[in-house]
């Protein structure tokens, strides 16, 4: 594996690990109310055409991190929906 690859997987960890405290904080607290619906539905369909794009061109640092960061931002997102 090159160098580039590295710094791809490395960054992915990270910019998807910082949606992990998101999560629990509304999960704990039950409550959404300070996140933006419209911000987190346009950043789920856009992690989502960049999980399209890995797919597509082979980049599998795009497609692993992008594939949990959807996760994460779909489950935000739910929660947006189900908390407020």
């Amino acid at each position: 594996m090159d160098y580039a690859a590295w710094i791809g997987y490395g960054a992915g960890f990270l910019t998807t690990l910082a949606f992990v405290p998101q999560v629990l904080q509304i999960w704990r607290s039950r409550s959404a109310r300070d996140i933006s619906l419209h911000t987190f539905g346009v950043f789920t369909i856009g992690i989502a055409l960049w999980l399209a794009f890995g797919i597509l061109r082979h980049e599998w640092p795009i497609v692993l991190w992008n594939g949990i960061t959807l996760v994460l931002s779909g489950t935000i997102l739910g929660m947006k929906l189900r908390f407020g």
